[in-house]
Protein backbone atom coordinates (compact mmCIF):
# COMPACT_ATOMS: atom_id res chain seq x y z
CA UNK A 1 0.00 0.00 0.00
CA UNK A 2 1.05 3.58 -0.62
CA UNK A 3 2.13 5.93 2.16
CA UNK A 4 -0.60 6.56 4.73
CA UNK A 5 -0.93 10.21 5.80
CA UNK A 6 -1.78 11.15 9.37
CA UNK A 7 -4.26 13.79 8.25
CA UNK A 8 -5.72 14.70 4.87
CA UNK A 9 -7.52 18.04 4.60
CA UNK A 10 -9.95 18.69 1.75
CA UNK A 11 -10.53 22.41 1.19
CA UNK A 12 -8.44 25.57 1.41
CA UNK A 13 -10.58 28.32 2.89
CA UNK A 14 -10.03 29.77 6.39
CA UNK A 15 -11.28 26.50 7.97
CA UNK A 16 -8.96 24.24 5.94
CA UNK A 17 -5.89 26.40 6.45
CA UNK A 18 -6.48 26.87 10.19
CA UNK A 19 -6.84 23.08 10.49
CA UNK A 20 -3.59 22.73 8.53
CA UNK A 21 -1.71 25.23 10.73
CA UNK A 22 -2.77 23.42 13.93
CA UNK A 23 -2.13 19.96 12.46
CA UNK A 24 1.27 21.07 11.18
CA UNK A 25 2.25 22.48 14.56
CA UNK A 26 1.26 19.13 16.11
CA UNK A 27 3.83 17.44 13.79
CA UNK A 28 1.11 15.61 11.85
CA UNK A 29 2.51 16.72 8.44
CA UNK A 30 -0.94 17.26 6.89
CA UNK A 31 -1.67 16.84 3.19
CA UNK A 32 -4.14 19.41 1.79
CA UNK A 33 -6.12 19.28 -1.42
CA UNK A 34 -6.85 22.92 -2.12
CA UNK A 35 -9.05 22.30 -5.16
CA UNK A 36 -10.13 24.84 -7.72
CA UNK A 37 -12.73 27.53 -7.15
CA UNK A 38 -14.72 29.30 -9.87
CA UNK A 39 -12.17 30.54 -12.39
CA UNK A 40 -9.64 27.96 -11.23
CA UNK A 41 -8.54 29.77 -8.05
CA UNK A 42 -8.29 27.83 -4.77
CA UNK A 43 -8.94 29.48 -1.41
CA UNK A 44 -12.69 29.48 -0.80
CA UNK A 45 -15.23 32.29 -0.95
CA UNK A 46 -12.74 34.89 0.31
CA UNK A 47 -11.03 34.72 -3.10
CA UNK A 48 -14.01 36.56 -4.58
CA UNK A 49 -14.24 39.08 -1.73
CA UNK A 50 -12.45 42.35 -2.38
CA UNK A 51 -12.43 43.87 1.09
CA UNK A 52 -12.61 41.96 4.39
CA UNK A 53 -13.18 44.44 7.23
CA UNK A 54 -14.40 42.10 9.98
CA UNK A 55 -11.52 39.62 10.32
CA UNK A 56 -9.77 40.28 13.66
CA UNK A 57 -6.28 41.73 13.51
CA UNK A 58 -6.71 43.88 10.40
CA UNK A 59 -7.83 47.32 11.59
CA UNK A 60 -7.57 48.77 8.08
CA UNK A 61 -9.23 45.74 6.47
CA UNK A 62 -7.57 43.26 4.12
CA UNK A 63 -8.41 41.94 0.67
CA UNK A 64 -9.78 38.38 0.57
CA UNK A 65 -6.99 37.08 -1.72
CA UNK A 66 -4.29 38.71 0.48
CA UNK A 67 -5.74 37.10 3.61
CA UNK A 68 -5.84 33.68 1.91
CA UNK A 69 -2.26 34.09 0.60
CA UNK A 70 -1.09 34.81 4.18
CA UNK A 71 -2.96 31.78 5.54
CA UNK A 72 -1.50 29.55 2.81
CA UNK A 73 2.03 30.74 3.61
CA UNK A 74 1.47 30.02 7.30
CA UNK A 75 0.18 26.49 6.51
CA UNK A 76 3.26 25.75 4.42
CA UNK A 77 5.55 27.17 7.12
CA UNK A 78 4.33 24.42 9.45
CA UNK A 79 4.90 21.64 6.95
CA UNK A 80 1.57 21.35 5.13
CA UNK A 81 1.95 19.84 1.65
CA UNK A 82 -0.58 21.47 -0.65
CA UNK A 83 -1.83 19.89 -3.87
CA UNK A 84 -3.78 22.15 -6.24
CA UNK A 85 -6.11 19.36 -7.28
CA UNK A 86 -9.82 18.64 -7.04
CA UNK A 87 -10.79 15.54 -5.10
CA UNK A 88 -12.83 13.28 -7.39
CA UNK A 89 -13.90 10.57 -4.93
CA UNK A 90 -13.52 9.41 -1.35
CA UNK A 91 -14.03 6.05 0.34
CA UNK A 92 -14.89 6.44 4.01
CA UNK A 93 -16.04 2.85 4.49
CA UNK A 94 -12.70 1.56 5.77
CA UNK A 95 -9.43 2.63 7.38
CA UNK A 96 -7.27 4.20 6.12
CA UNK A 97 -9.64 6.51 4.25
CA UNK A 98 -9.10 6.75 0.51
CA UNK A 99 -9.04 10.07 -1.37
CA UNK A 100 -8.78 10.09 -5.16
CA UNK A 101 -7.52 13.18 -7.01
CA UNK A 102 -6.49 13.35 -10.66
CA UNK A 103 -6.75 9.57 -10.84
CA UNK A 104 -4.24 9.00 -8.03
CA UNK A 105 -5.17 7.33 -4.73
CA UNK A 106 -4.09 8.84 -1.41
CA UNK A 107 -4.68 7.31 2.03
CA UNK A 108 -5.13 9.00 5.40
CA UNK A 109 -5.83 7.86 8.95
CA UNK A 110 -7.86 10.98 9.72
CA UNK A 111 -9.77 13.19 7.31
CA UNK A 112 -10.76 16.84 7.79
CA UNK A 113 -13.49 18.12 5.47
CA UNK A 114 -13.40 21.87 4.84
CA UNK A 115 -15.02 22.07 1.40
CA UNK A 116 -17.23 25.05 2.25
CA UNK A 117 -20.50 26.14 0.69
CA UNK A 118 -21.23 28.04 -2.51
CA UNK A 119 -23.62 30.98 -2.61
CA UNK A 120 -26.46 30.53 -5.06
CA UNK A 121 -26.72 33.22 -7.72
CA UNK A 122 -29.35 34.40 -10.17
CA UNK A 123 -27.28 33.34 -13.18
CA UNK A 124 -27.12 36.74 -14.92
CA UNK A 125 -24.01 37.78 -16.84
CA UNK A 126 -24.29 41.25 -15.32
CA UNK A 127 -24.34 39.70 -11.84
CA UNK A 128 -20.92 38.07 -12.37
CA UNK A 129 -19.51 41.14 -14.14
CA UNK A 130 -20.48 43.45 -11.26
CA UNK A 131 -19.54 41.04 -8.46
CA UNK A 132 -17.76 43.09 -5.74
CA UNK A 133 -18.77 46.21 -7.65
CA UNK A 134 -22.09 46.53 -5.92
CA UNK A 135 -23.19 42.88 -6.16
CA UNK A 136 -22.63 40.77 -3.03
CA UNK A 137 -23.83 37.49 -1.55
CA UNK A 138 -23.07 38.52 2.05
CA UNK A 139 -24.56 41.59 3.72
CA UNK A 140 -22.67 40.91 6.98
CA UNK A 141 -19.40 40.92 5.03
CA UNK A 142 -19.99 43.91 2.74
CA UNK A 143 -22.99 45.91 3.98
CA UNK A 144 -20.97 48.42 6.00
CA UNK A 145 -18.70 49.37 3.07
CA UNK A 146 -18.73 53.13 2.29
CA UNK A 147 -20.11 52.53 -1.21
CA UNK A 148 -23.45 51.37 0.31
CA UNK A 149 -23.88 53.95 3.07
CA UNK A 150 -27.00 56.12 2.82
CA UNK A 151 -27.84 54.58 -0.56
CA UNK A 152 -30.78 52.56 -1.85
CA UNK A 153 -30.11 48.81 -1.88
CA UNK A 154 -31.90 45.68 -3.07
CA UNK A 155 -32.02 42.28 -1.37
CA UNK A 156 -33.08 39.32 -3.52
CA UNK A 157 -34.83 36.44 -1.72
CA UNK A 158 -37.79 35.61 0.48
CA UNK A 159 -36.41 33.38 3.22
CA UNK A 160 -35.04 34.06 6.70
CA UNK A 161 -31.59 34.83 5.29
CA UNK A 162 -33.03 37.54 3.05
CA UNK A 163 -34.94 39.03 6.00
CA UNK A 164 -31.79 39.03 8.15
CA UNK A 165 -29.76 40.66 5.37
CA UNK A 166 -32.45 43.32 4.76
CA UNK A 167 -32.71 44.08 8.46
CA UNK A 168 -28.91 44.32 8.82
CA UNK A 169 -28.59 46.62 5.78
CA UNK A 170 -31.08 49.16 7.18
CA UNK A 171 -28.33 50.22 9.59
CA UNK A 172 -26.39 51.67 6.67
CA UNK A 173 -28.75 52.13 3.71
CA UNK A 174 -31.28 54.91 3.16
CA UNK A 175 -33.77 52.29 1.92
CA UNK A 176 -33.79 48.52 1.30
CA UNK A 177 -36.14 46.88 -1.19
CA UNK A 178 -36.72 43.12 -0.88
CA UNK A 179 -37.35 41.56 -4.29
CA UNK A 180 -38.94 38.09 -4.28
CA UNK A 181 -40.27 36.09 -7.24
CA UNK A 182 -43.21 34.55 -5.36
CA UNK A 183 -46.32 36.30 -4.06
CA UNK A 184 -45.49 35.49 -0.45
CA UNK A 185 -42.33 35.24 1.64
CA UNK A 186 -40.87 31.89 2.72
CA UNK A 187 -39.41 33.45 5.87
CA UNK A 188 -40.70 32.54 9.31
CA UNK A 189 -43.60 34.75 10.47
CA UNK A 190 -41.53 36.35 13.23
CA UNK A 191 -38.73 37.35 10.87
CA UNK A 192 -41.09 38.57 8.14
CA UNK A 193 -43.15 40.68 10.57
CA UNK A 194 -40.07 42.27 12.08
CA UNK A 195 -38.86 43.37 8.65
CA UNK A 196 -42.32 44.47 7.49
CA UNK A 197 -42.49 46.86 10.45
CA UNK A 198 -39.15 48.43 9.56
CA UNK A 199 -39.89 51.80 7.90
CA UNK A 200 -36.72 51.56 5.81
CA UNK A 201 -37.79 48.30 4.07
CA UNK A 202 -40.08 47.98 1.03
CA UNK A 203 -41.22 44.77 -0.69
CA UNK A 204 -41.61 43.94 -4.36
CA UNK A 205 -43.21 40.50 -4.58
CA UNK A 206 -43.97 38.54 -7.78
CA UNK A 207 -40.88 40.28 -9.14
CA UNK A 208 -37.58 39.14 -10.64
CA UNK A 209 -34.41 40.98 -11.59
CA UNK A 210 -33.93 40.76 -15.35
CA UNK A 211 -30.69 42.73 -15.43
CA UNK A 212 -28.27 44.49 -13.10
CA UNK A 213 -27.35 47.77 -14.77
CA UNK A 214 -23.97 49.49 -14.48
CA UNK A 215 -20.61 49.81 -16.20
CA UNK A 216 -17.98 49.90 -13.44
CA UNK A 217 -20.41 49.85 -10.51
CA UNK A 218 -24.05 48.87 -9.91
CA UNK A 219 -26.28 51.78 -10.91
CA UNK A 220 -29.76 50.22 -11.20
CA UNK A 221 -31.77 47.00 -11.53
CA UNK A 222 -34.29 46.15 -14.25
CA UNK A 223 -37.30 44.60 -12.52
CA UNK A 224 -39.98 42.45 -14.13
CA UNK A 225 -43.30 42.08 -12.31
CA UNK A 226 -44.54 38.56 -13.11
CA UNK A 227 -48.17 39.41 -12.27
CA UNK A 228 -48.54 42.60 -14.33
CA UNK A 229 -45.66 41.96 -16.82
CA UNK A 230 -44.53 45.54 -16.13
CA UNK A 231 -40.78 46.15 -16.50
CA UNK A 232 -39.14 49.06 -14.69
CA UNK A 233 -35.67 50.28 -13.91
CA UNK A 234 -34.88 51.16 -10.29
CA UNK A 235 -31.72 53.12 -9.39
CA UNK A 236 -29.78 51.34 -6.60
CA UNK A 237 -26.18 51.26 -5.36
CA UNK A 238 -26.08 47.59 -4.39
CA UNK A 239 -27.69 44.20 -4.96
CA UNK A 240 -27.44 41.57 -2.21
CA UNK A 241 -28.25 38.04 -3.34
CA UNK A 242 -29.79 36.04 -0.47
CA UNK A 243 -31.27 32.96 -2.13
CA UNK A 244 -29.28 30.49 -0.08
CA UNK A 245 -26.07 28.48 -0.16
CA UNK A 246 -25.29 25.02 -1.42
CA UNK A 247 -22.86 23.06 0.81
CA UNK A 248 -20.10 21.38 -1.21
CA UNK A 249 -20.91 17.87 -0.01
CA UNK A 250 -21.47 15.97 -3.26
CA UNK A 251 -18.39 13.81 -2.56
CA UNK A 252 -19.80 12.59 0.75
CA UNK A 253 -23.42 11.74 -0.10
CA UNK A 254 -24.26 8.25 1.07
CA UNK A 255 -21.06 8.07 3.16
CA UNK A 256 -21.61 10.75 5.82
CA UNK A 257 -24.72 11.89 7.63
CA UNK A 258 -25.95 15.15 6.08
CA UNK A 259 -28.81 17.33 7.30
CA UNK A 260 -31.87 17.94 5.06
CA UNK A 261 -30.13 20.97 3.48
CA UNK A 262 -27.08 18.85 2.63
CA UNK A 263 -24.69 20.19 5.31
CA UNK A 264 -22.45 17.69 7.12
CA UNK A 265 -23.87 16.80 10.54
CA UNK A 266 -21.35 17.22 13.38
CA UNK A 267 -21.79 15.82 16.88
CA UNK A 268 -22.61 18.23 19.71
CA UNK A 269 -20.06 21.00 20.00
CA UNK A 270 -17.36 18.91 18.31
CA UNK A 271 -16.33 18.53 14.67
CA UNK A 272 -16.84 14.73 14.77
CA UNK A 273 -19.01 13.45 11.91
CA UNK A 274 -21.01 10.22 11.65
CA UNK A 275 -17.82 8.38 10.59
CA UNK A 276 -15.16 7.86 13.25
CA UNK A 277 -11.95 9.66 12.23
CA UNK A 278 -13.67 12.07 9.82
CA UNK A 279 -14.07 15.67 10.97
CA UNK A 280 -15.85 18.62 9.35
CA UNK A 281 -15.29 22.35 9.81
CA UNK A 282 -16.25 25.67 8.25
CA UNK A 283 -19.23 26.44 6.05
CA UNK A 284 -19.66 22.81 4.96
CA UNK A 285 -21.17 22.13 8.40
CA UNK A 286 -22.33 25.64 9.35
CA UNK A 287 -25.52 26.93 7.75
CA UNK A 288 -25.91 29.57 10.48
CA UNK A 289 -22.91 31.90 10.74
CA UNK A 290 -20.91 31.46 7.52
CA UNK A 291 -18.14 33.88 8.50
CA UNK A 292 -14.41 33.59 7.83
CA UNK A 293 -13.61 33.92 11.53
CA UNK A 294 -16.12 31.26 12.66
CA UNK A 295 -14.82 28.95 9.91
CA UNK A 296 -11.25 29.47 11.13
CA UNK A 297 -12.35 28.74 14.71
CA UNK A 298 -13.94 25.45 13.70
CA UNK A 299 -10.81 24.57 11.67
CA UNK A 300 -8.84 24.85 14.91
CA UNK A 301 -11.38 22.56 16.63
CA UNK A 302 -11.20 19.99 13.82
CA UNK A 303 -7.40 19.82 14.02
CA UNK A 304 -7.46 19.38 17.80
CA UNK A 305 -10.23 16.76 17.53
CA UNK A 306 -8.27 14.89 14.85
CA UNK A 307 -5.01 15.06 16.83
CA UNK A 308 -6.68 13.66 19.97
CA UNK A 309 -8.48 10.99 17.94
CA UNK A 310 -5.21 9.90 16.30
CA UNK A 311 -3.52 9.72 19.70
CA UNK A 312 -6.32 7.56 21.09
CA UNK A 313 -6.19 5.27 18.05
CA UNK A 314 -2.41 5.00 17.69
CA UNK A 315 -1.47 1.60 16.29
Amino acid sequence: MEKVENVIIIGSGPAGHTAAIYSGRANLAPLMFEGFQAGGVPGGQLMITTEVENYPGFPEGVSGPDLMAALRKQSERYGTRILTQDVEAVDLSRQPFKVVAEGKEHFGRALIIATGASARYLGLDSEQRLMNRGVSACATCDGALPVFRNKELVVVGGGDTAMEEASFLTRFASKVTVVHRRDELRASKVMAERVRHNPKVAFMLNTVIEEIVGKEQVAAVRLHNLATQKVEEKPVAGVFIAIGHTPNTGLFKGQLQLNPQGYVETRGKSTYTSVDGVFACGDVQDPTYRQAVSAAGSGCQAAIDAERWLEAHAH
